[in-house]
């Protein structure tokens, strides 16, 4: 529970793998040629790792240049929010047994088009907070 002192708490990576899995979406930033992109995506967690599909494009691209991202969630109701980061390598899935695995996984496009490439995210760090929402502080 939040402090109520303190209305920011920091979650355990255990919580941040839990919101991760009930998330319906989040945003991939990436960062190619000091040019910071961001796309919103739906993925799926799966062995303590991130994986998503995308088509030939920009974002396949900048991966294969770049494979440093960073994967955000974030959700929120009347009293909390919660904001959860993950950090790591993405690898587009190359071998037949690698991309067999993947495609069991609850995982469809959202919008009526061919994504057929696989990617995986190997985290370098899972991160996250949930903060008490509430009214500014009086200010003294």
């Amino acid at each position: 529970m939040i402090d109520t002192v303190n209305p920011v708490e920091l979650l355990d990576e255990r919580e941040c793998w839990e919101l991760l899995e009930l998330a319906p979406m989040g945003r991939i930033a990436i960062a190619v040629g000091g040019v910071i992109d961001i796309f919103p995506l739906n993925f799926a967690v799966h062995d303590g790792a991130v994986y998503f599909r995308t088509a030939p494009g920009t974002k396949l691209v900048e991966l294969t240049i770049h494979p440093d991202v960073a994967l955000e969630i974030d959700g929120w109701d009347e009293g909390e929010a919660f904001s959860v980061v993950v950090k790591g390598v993405a690898e587009r899935l190359e071998h037949a047994a690698e991309i067999e695995e993947a495609e069991r996984l609850p995982l469809t496009p959202w919008v009526p088009t061919l994504k057929y490439r696989w990617v995986r995210i190997r985290p370098g760090s899972v991160t996250g907070r949930r903060f008490r929402r509430g009214p500014e502080p009086d200010r003294f």
